[in-house]
C-alpha cells in the first residue's frame, strides 16, 4: 500500500478480492472512502545474464529507473531476474530490454506477470494477415460483452484479450473467434527454467573447453619439466632463450584468455563504462597481468641470449578454468534454491473434464479441455487419482483429498458437498463434481506462486550490508593489489628481505607480481552479494511447501525479532464456525417473526456470528415447517464495528449486536436480559441481542469452540520467551473465559478494528516487536499496524492482502513455524556473512603473502582463483541447507 501527503491510499489486491471488498474493509475500519482511477501500469519480468555481484544488480536498477515510463524496478541477484512496473502508454518491453543491454547485460523477456483475466489466442492456418484484417478482428472481438481490451500481434497472428470474468470467459471468446478462423490457445513462454538450464549448460561447456587447454598448459608447466626426457625437450631453445615450452604454453593459453574468457572482458568494459567495478574487473586485471607479463618474457627471451625469466601462462588459464568451474557449480546450486517454487508451479494439471448439464442437473456430455479455458461456474468432473485444475466447491460426491503439496498437511481431508477444494491438490478416491469458483491466475496455487516469486525478488533489510560493502569493495581490492605488489617489489630491489625468499627462476618483480595477482583474484564480492538472497529464496520456497507464505525478506527478517504475539479470537484462537446453542424471547413476538427479522438483517453481513444466526434461524423455521418470505425490504443497513449492525426492516428500526450497540442507541436492558447475558458469558458464549424500535425482543447465545492446538501454541511461544495477548471485539466475560482456556493472561476485549490497531501501537511504543494473527476484515488495520501481520488462510481476502505472512492451513502451529523458520533463516544469513566476510578478511592478507616470511606459505594465483570460486559456491550451498528445515519437534511427534 502506498500513501501520500494528500491522504490518498493506493491499495493493490488479489483477484479473489475486488474493489468493493477493499472499500468495505476500509469503511469497517472507520475511514471515509472515495475511489479514483489509477493510471495504467503493466508488469514484466526479465531474465538477466551477466550479473556477478550486488553492484551489478544496482547498476541494472539504476539503468531501468531512468527509462521514461518505468515506475519501479527490482533486480534479484540470486534469482537473476528483474521485475519492472511501467506505463505501457509511455514505454514498452523492447525499450526496457534495450536499457539493460546498454548497461552491459543480456536480457530476455520471461513473459508478462501472470495476467489475471487474459486469454492469448493464435490464428492458425494463416501465413499472413493484413493489418486491416487484424483491425477488423480486433473490433469484432471488442464488441463482445465482457471484453475489456484487445492487443494484437499482426506478424505472429496473435491476440491477447482482457475480459471481465463475471460476464464472459476464455472459452466463450475462443468460440466466437473460431466461428470465422481456426483459433488455438497460445501460452506465452515462461523461460525461467529453460534459461537456468541453458546457463548451467553454457558454463559447463565453457569449463570443459577451458580444460582442453588449461590441463595441457599445467602439464607443460608443472609436470613434464620434472621428467628428464620431456623436460629437456620443452627446454630446447628455438632462438636465443625462447624455448619450445614457452611457445606451446602461449599457443594453448591465448584461446582461453581471449575467447573462452571473453565474458570477463565484456563485463569489465561495461562495468567501467558505467563507472563501477565488479568481479569481472578483478578477474580481467589478474589474468591480463599474468598473460601480458608472460608475453613480455617471450619477447625478452626471443631477443636476449641471457634472459632467464619465467612465464605465468598456467596462472591465466587455470585461473579462468577454476572461475568457470565455480560459476557452473554456483548456477547449479542456485537452480536448486527455487526448486520448491518450481514444484508448486507444476502442480496444476494441463487438462480437465468439463461437464455440460441441463436444467435438471443431468449430465449431457463430458469434454476434455485445456485448464486455461475453464470459466467460473463451470462444472468439472474429478476422477480418483487426478488433480483439481482450479479452485472450486464440491457439488456432488465424497472423497479424500491430499492437500499436502499446498498446506504441508499429510493427512487426507474428507470433502463433502459444499466444501472448498484447491487447485493442484489430489483427489485420492471417490469421483467428485465441482463448480469452479477461481480460475487461471485467481486460483490459490497461482496466488501462492506469485507471492513466493515476489518474495524472492524483494530485498531483505539485512542485505544493505552487502550493498554498502559492494560500493567500495573492488576499488579497495585493486588498491590492495597495487600496495601488495609495491610492498614486495620495492623492498626486494632494496634488499630489505633475503634473496632466499625468492623462488628459483623468479626475480623480485615476478614474485611481487604473483602476490599482486593473487590478491586481485582471491577477493570475492559474489559471496557477499549471494549471502542474503539465496537464503531468502530457499526459505520462502520451503515455507510455501509447508503451508507458510512469507511475503519477502522484510517479513522474514522482522519475524525473527518478534517477542509478542497478539491473537484475534473468532476464527483465530477459535475454530471460526460459531453455532447458536440457545435462543430466547423477551417479548410477545413469535419465534417465526424473530427468525424472519434476524435473517433479513444478518443476511447482509459476512461476520461468522451473523452467518451462524442466519443458519440457526433458517433451521428453526424449517423445523416449524415455516419459511421466511424475505418480503421485508431492508434499508439503511449500517455496520457498527465491534458492536453489530442496524437497519430498517420495513417500517421497523432493528438493531442486532452486543450490549455496547444497545447502549449506544439508548436501548434499556431488563434484568432478565442481563441475567441471560451473564449466564452465557460465564460459559464463554457470545450473546447477540435483537432490538426492534428501541426494545430488546430476543437473544441468541453463540459458542465457537477453541482450536485444539491453541493452548499448545501459547505454551510453546512462552517457552520461546514470546508473550501472547488476545484482542477481540467480544465481551470481557467471554474473552476472559477463552483466554483462560488457552493460557493467555493478557486480554483486550470489546475492542473495535481501529482500537485493535491502537493496542498494537501501544505495545510497540513499549519496545515490543509485535506479530498480529487474525483472519477477518476487522483485523486488517491491526495486521497492517503490526511489525509482522499473520493472516489465517481461511480468513478474508482483505486480511490476507494486509498480512506479511499467510498461514494457508489456518493452523495456529504455523505461527511457530513462521517464527522458527525466520530465526533459522536469519541465522543462516548471518553465518553466510561471517563466512563471506571472514573469507575476504583472511584470504586477502594470505594472498598478499603475510604468512610467507614466517612459514613460507604462498598462495599461487591459480589457487587463489580456486578459493574465490569455492567461496561463492559454499555460500549458496550453505543457503541450500535450509531445505532440510523441519518444524519444531513439538509438532512433529
Amino acid at each position: 500500500m502506498e500513501g501520500n501527503a494528500n491522504e490518498d491510499l493506493i491499495i493493490p489486491f488479489l483477484q479473489q478480492s475486488n474493489g468493493e471488498t477493499v472499500k468495505e474493509a476500509m469503511e469497517v475500519a472507520g475511514f471515509q472512502i472515495a475511489e479514483f482511477l489509477e493510471q495504467d501500469i503493466a508488469v514484466c519480468r526479465l531474465k538477466i545474464k551477466g550479473m556477478s555481484c550486488t553492484s551489478c544488480s544496482e547498476s541494472i536498477e539504476s539503468s531501468l529507473l531512468i527509462v521514461e515510463g518505468v515506475k519501479k524496478a527490482v533486480v534479484g541477484l540470486a534469482l537473476e531476474e528483474a521485475k519492472i512496473n511501467y506505463d505501457p502508454n509511455i514505454t514498452n518491453t523492447n525499450q526496457i530490454i534495450e536499457a539493460v543491454v546498454d548497461a552491459g547485460f543480456e536480457a530476455d523477456l520471461i513473459g508478462p506477470e501472470i495476467d489475471a483475466n487474459k486469454v492469448h489466442i493464435k490464428l492458425e492456418g494463416i501465413n499472413f494477415i493484413s493489418p486491416q484484417d487484424m483491425v477488423s478482428i480486433k473490433q469484432s472481438v471488442e464488441s463482445l460483452n465482457g471484453v475489456n481490451h484487445v492487443e494484437t500481434n499482426t506478424e505472429e497472428c496473435r491476440l491477447t484479450i482482457g475480459y471481465d470474468p463475471n460476464l464472459t470467459g476464455p472459452r466463450s471468446i475462443m468460440s466466437f473467434i473460431s466461428a470465422n478462423y481456426q483459433a488455438s490457445l497460445y501460452i506465452p513462454e515462461r523461460k525461467r527454467d529453460s534459461e537456468r538450464n541453458h546457463e548451467i549448460k553454457v558454463y559447463r561447456n565453457m569449463f570443459f573447453w577451458s580444460c582442453l587447454f588449461s590441463i595441457p598448459v599445467f602439464i607443460f608447466s608443472m609436470v613434464l619439466p620434472m621428467i628428464p626426457p620431456y623436460g629437456n625437450w620443452l627446454s630446447y631453445k628455438i632462438h636465443n632463450m625462447l624455448t619450445i615450452g614457452m611457445v606451446l604454453r602461449w599457443i594453448l593459453c591465448t584461446p582461453v584468455q581471449f575467447f573462452i574468457g571473453r565474458r570477463f572482458y565484456v563485463g569489465s568494459y561495461h562495468a567501467l563504462r558505467r563507472k563501477s567495478a565488479n568481479m569481472d574487473v578483478l578477474v580481467a586485471l589478474g589474468t591480463n597481468a599474468a598473460y601480458f607479463y608472460s608475453i613480455y618474457t617471450i619477447i625478452k627471451a626471443l631477443f636476449s641470449d641471457k634472459f632467464e625469466g619465467q612465464d605465468f601462462f598456467e596462472t591465466s588459464t587455470m585461473l579462468i578454468s577454476f572461475i568457470l568451474l565455480g560459476k557452473y557449480l554456483e548456477s547449479t546450486a542456485k537452480g536448486k534454491t527455487s526448486a520448491a517454487l518450481a514444484k508448486l508451479a507444476e502442480l496444476a494439471p494441463d487438462t480437465a473434464c468439463l461437464l455440460t448439464m441441463n436444467d435438471e442437473g443431468n449430465i449431457l456430455s463430458e469434454t476434455e479441455i485445456n485448464t486455461r479455458l475453464i470459466e467460473r461456474n463451470d462444472v468439472l468432473k474429478i476422477f480418483p487419482g487426478s488433480k483439481f485444475p482450479v479452485d472450486g466447491i464440491v457439488i456432488n460426491g465424497q472423497g479424500y483429498v491430499n492437500e499436502s503439496m499446498i498446506t504441508g498437511e499429510a493427512t487426507p481431508v474428507v470433502k463433502n458437498p459444499g466444501d472448498r477444494v484447491i487447485s493442484g491438490t489430489v483427489n485420492e478416491n471417490g469421483c467428485l463434481l465441482i463448480k469452479a469458483t477461481h480460475v487461471g491466475s485467481e486460483t490459490a496455487l497461482s496466488q501462492i506462486v506469485q507471492i513466493v516469486e515476489a518474495a524472492q525478488l524483494a530485498r531483505a533489510p539485512v542485505q544493505k550490508l552487502a550493498d554498502q560493502i559492494s560500493k567500495f569493495f573492488v576499488p579497495a581490492v585493486v588498491l590492495a593489489a597495487v600496495v601488495t605488489w609495491m610492498g614486495w617489489f620495492i623492498p626486494g630491489v632494496a634488499g630489505i628481505y633475503p634473496k632466499s625468499w625468492i623462488p628459483k627462476a623468479m626475480d623480485e618483480f615476478e614474485l611481487a607480481l604473483q602476490f599482486g595477482i593473487s590478491v586481485l583474484v582471491v577477493a570475492c564480492p559474489c559471496a557477499l552479494g549471494l549471502a542474503t538472497p539465496t537464503a531468502v529464496m530457499v526459505a520462502t520456497g520451503k515455507g510455501a511447501s509447508q503451508g507458510v507464505l512469507i511475503k519477502g525478506g522484510n517479513a522474514l527478517e522482522k519475524a525473527h525479532k518478534v517477542n509478542t504475539v497478539v491473537f484475534d479470537k473468532t476464527g483465530t484462537l477459535t475454530i471460526g464456525k460459531p453455532e447458536v446453542v440457545s435462543a430466547i424471547l423477551f417479548s410477545r413476538i413469535s419465534m417465526e417473526e424473530f427468525c424472519d427479522t434476524a435473517i433479513a438483517v444478518e443476511a447482509n453481513s459476512e461476520h461468522p456470528i451473523a452467518k451462524a444466526v442466519v443458519k440457526h434461524a433458517k433451521n428453526r423455521l424449517q423445523n416449524h415447517k415455516s419459511q421466511t418470505t424475505n418480503s421485508a425490504v431492508v434499508k439503511d443497513f449500517e455496520v457498527h464495528p465491534g458492536a453489530g449492525v442496524g437497519c430498517k426492516v420495513g417500517s421497523k428500526t432493528v438493531l442486532v449486536g452486543n450490549k455496547k450497540l444497545m447502549r449506544s442507541f439508548n436501548v434499556s436492558l431488563s434484568p432478565e436480559v442481563e441475567t441471560y447475558f451473564s449466564d452465557n458469558e460465564n460459559l464463554a458464549r457470545t450473546c447477540v441481542l435483537l432490538a426492534i424500535d428501541g426494545k430488546v425482543v430476543g437473544a441468541v447465545a453463540v459458542t465457537d469452540p477453541v482450536k485444539p492446538e491453541a493452548a499448545r501454541v501459547v505454551s510453546f511461544l512462552r517457552s520461546m520467551s514470546i508473550r501472547s495477548i488476545m484482542v477481540t471485539g467480544d465481551n470481557w466475560s467471554t474473552a476472559t473465559a477463552i483466554a483462560k482456556e488457552v493460557g493467555i493472561e493478557n486480554v483486550f476485549a470489546e475492542t473495535d478494528p481501529l482500537g485493535k490497531a491502537d493496542r498494537i501501537k501501544d505495545l510497540q511504543a513499549k519496545g515490543m516487536v509485535v506479530a498480529m494473527v487474525g483472519d477477518g476484515i476487522n483485523d486488517s488495520p491491526a495486521l497492517v499496524a503490526a511489525d509482522v501481520g499473520m493472516a489465517i488462510g481461511a480468513g478474508t481476502d482483505v486480511a490476507i492482502e494486509a498480512a506479511d505472512i499467510v498461514l494457508i492451513k489456518s493452523n495456529l502451529e504455523d505461527v511457530i513455524t513462521a517464527i522458527d523458520l525466520s530465526k533459522r533463516t536469519i541465522s543462516r544469513i548471518r553465518l553466510n556473512y561471517v563466512w563471506a566476510l571472514g573469507y575476504n578478511v583472511l584470504g586477502v592478507p594470505v594472498a598478499a603473502g603475510i604468512l610467507f616470511p614466517f612459514i613460507g606459505i604462498r598462495l599461487p594465483p591459480w589457487l587463489a582463483g580456486a578459493c574465490m570460486a569455492a567461496s561463492s559456491v559454499s555460500v549458496v550451498c550453505s543457503s541450500l541447507l535450509l531445505q532440510t528445515y523441519k518444524k519444531p519437534f513439538a509438532y512433529t511427534r
